[in-house]
């Protein structure tokens, strides 16, 4: 067994301890260093989602006083409807007083003593105002109902309700001879032209999207196909449970291919500021850190922890650890690792401080508590390995010579 140095190096974070390796452990470990560079590039982003009618095309048609349903022209849910068409109409008495005090109010504002002598008249056309109000806001009547019974005298036991909007019946709550409250849904429609996606985005992806992004939209119901969209609002307020905050797309649907509670995956490509940028098989996680190697010196390496951002095509972003220029393990980063827990076996974290060790052994030394014994197991196979064991001085240490099997088993 080979006698060498390990020299400790100080990173970032302090208490962190390096590796030296031979050129022979560096080619079995096949380690190779690529050096750290800063430039910019697009990642990418997924989520899942739920198509959604948009709100501001929706409208509810609601009863606007008691009665009867006497007909219904719409009788189906998911019938699409123009503005304008009919829906329902209705039957109620109070229609009917309504409508003769229309005609009385009229009859009054004809009357030639008032028209002539200037009498009242100016109370009869309030009182005419006031009835043609009440048809056209209380009860639904449109101007060109009002001029028709103008015209005609001749009272409808019934008033017809028309479409609001063009689209689609989402809900329809009535049937023919149904009696309804006033203020009760009767139909929900939604213009389906285009349509709202509501998608579930985790906290970390936040910082690289903004409205008017972008986004593309695949579906199960057509594979291949891509349904193009721009992100219009994101929540202010993060899910306590599924610990992502809901943002929500716009998607034209000229040919209603997209239907309301259909499930959508999106990708969102967003531009990254410039930044260190390494591989990602150069990024290990050991539990509680994310860590680089970095080669410090030839076959010298020391671990750092990193803080790291986007990532897009196995490239990584590093916010925080590595510098521009260092060459950083890219390949045989966990046998480093592997190494540094041999030769520091007496810590159960690989990485802990290197405080803990040295507290340890001194206290061992000053008879507190026993040194604790390092075991490396050495295999020969026409050569050592591994040919170097680093220990701390007065650590005792009990070597254990292996051959391979295919040295001695028969054959």
């Amino acid at each position: 067994v080979k006698k060498s140095v390990q020299k400790e190096y100080a990173a970032d974070t302090t208490g962190l301890r390096g590796v030296s390796l031979s050129p022979t452990q560096r080619i079995v470990a096949n380690v190779t260093t690529v050096a750290a560079v800063r430039r910019s590039f697009r990642t990418e982003i997924s989520a899942v989602g739920v198509v959604a009618p948009p709100e501001p095309s929706q409208a509810t048609v609601a009863a606007r006083f008691r009665g009867r349903i006497e007909k219904l022209f719409v009788n189906t849910t998911g019938q699409r409807v123009r503005k304008g068409d009919p829906l329902f109409e209705l039957y109620s008495p109070d229609l009917v007083s309504a409508q003769q005090d229309y005609l009385l109010a009229l009859q009054g504002s004809k009357t030639p003593s008032v028209v002539e002598t200037g009498g009242n008249g100016s109370m009869q056309e309030k009182l005419l105002d006031a009835s043609r109000d009440r048809l056209r806001i209380h009860f639904g009547f449109t101007d060109s109902q009002i001029s028709r019974l103008q015209e005609s005298g001749q009272i409808s036991n019934s008033v017809t309700f028309f479409s609001p909007i063009s689209g689609t019946v989402l809900q329809k709550e009535i049937q023919q001879g149904m009696y309804v409250d006033e203020g009760m849904t009767l139909y929900q429609l939604a213009d389906l032209s285009s349509v709202w996606a509501y998608l579930d985005v985790y906290e970390k992806d936040l910082r690289t999207i903004r409205p008017g992004q972008q986004i593309g939209v695949t579906t199960e119901a057509y594979p291949g196909r891509t349904f193009d969209g721009r992100v219009t609002f994101i929540d202010p307020v993060v899910n306590p449970g599924t610990r992502t905050v809901r943002v929500r797309t716009e998607l034209p649907n000229g040919e209603g291919l997209l239907k309301p509670n259909m499930f959508i995956r999106a990708r969102l490509s967003a531009p990254v500021t410039p930044g260190v940028v390494v591989p990602q098989s150069a990024v290990l996680s050991t539990g509680p850190r994310t860590v680089v190697w970095v080669e410090v010196q030839p076959n010298q390496f020391e671990p750092r922890d990193v803080v790291v951002g986007a990532s897009d095509s196995g490239q990584v972003e590093i916010l925080q650890g590595v510098q521009q220029g260092e060459l950083v393990a890219q390949t045989g980063g966990f046998l480093i690792d592997s190494e540094s827990a041999l030769q520091d076996p007496a810590s159960a974290d690989p990485h802990a401080g290197r405080e803990a060790g040295e507290d340890l052994a001194q206290a061992g030394h000053a008879g507190h508590l026993p040194p604790p014994e390092i075991k490396a197991r050495i295999v020969v196979d026409g050569q050592y390995t591994p040919d170097v064991v680093h220990v701390k001085r007065n650590t005792p240490v009990k070597l254990e010579l292996l051959e391979r099997l295919k040295a001695i088993l028969p054959g």
